[in-house]
């Protein structure tokens, strides 16, 4: 219980930590940014430190800290944005691509904002994939 409890606190931390957030700041305008898509609820924008070319970035506008944050409404407007991005990256001559989203520091989530990683591939780009 005492763990439960102690995870709570650090998670409601993280949820309430939006003034220092960095993508709180892009997709508030505040820092700018080359948007590749936008809608009501989502933004995406090139990763700043790219595993392959084209490396592109999906988040919500508003601030949750993951995917179990993130309220089932808005699963099929997420779902739009990825696709919409993925044809991006298709018609610019990626040949496939990668979707990773990460939850927590242990699944290697390092920015406490929801977020997907969308990664345009090409054959022979020497990416390993799980």
């Amino acid at each position: 219980m005492f763990e439960y409890i102690n995870f709570y606190k650090v998670h409601l931390f993280f949820i309430f930590m939006t003034e220092d957030c960095i993508f709180c700041k892009i997709a508030q305008g505040k820092i700018p940014e080359e948007l590749i898509y936008e809608s009501d609820n989502f933004i995406a924008f090139p990763d700043a430190n790219p595993n392959v070319k084209g490396h592109t970035l999906i988040i919500p506008r508003k601030h949750y800290v993951n995917m179990m944050d993130m309220p089932a409404t808005l699963g099929r407007e997420l779902m739009d944005a990825i696709k919409s991005v993925a044809d991006i990256k298709l018609k610019q001559g990626a040949e496939g691509f990668n979707i990773i989203q990460n939850n927590f520091p242990a699944a290697g989530q390092v920015v406490m904002h929801a977020h997907i990683h969308l990664l345009p591939r090409k054959k022979g780009d020497g990416f390993k994939s799980i």
